[in-house]
């Protein structure tokens, strides 16, 4: 099986996205079938760029990400949880697209601004 996306931290594979170092000890498999909704949002400095990992909102975890503060866009994802992931993929429409079809999703809105992470 061959992945459909591969960065530093993100994998798409066939049936699951994989988030590496989103637990201090280890990786995160979320199913497709599981994501509820997803959200693309825009970062700014107060808001999840300077977040490199973890939370200072109990509603949204940010995977680990040393490159964060240099990208611009995140997407969350809702998979009926608590607790909402924060990714940054380095190619963050490719996973949009991918999460939408996989997903069945009908669209990813663009949320605006990034909540407080």
């Amino acid at each position: 099986m061959a992945d459909l996306y591969h960065d530093r931290f993100v994998t798409c594979t066939d049936d699951a996205i994989v988030i590496r170092w989103y637990y201090l000890w280890g990786s995160r498999r979320i199913p497709y079938t599981t994501i509820r909704s997803a959200s693309r949002v825009d970062m700014t400095r107060l808001k999840g760029r300077l977040r490199i990992w973890g939370t200072s909102n109990p509603r949204y975890w940010a995977s680990l990400d040393p490159d964060r503060p240099t990208k611009e866009a995140a997407l969350i994802l809702d998979t009926g949880g608590a607790v909402r992931a924060f990714i940054t993929p380095a190619d963050v429409q490719a996973v949009e697209d991918i999460i939408k079809q996989r997903a069945g999703l009908s669209g990813i809105p663009h949320a605006g601004t990034s909540p407080y992470v």
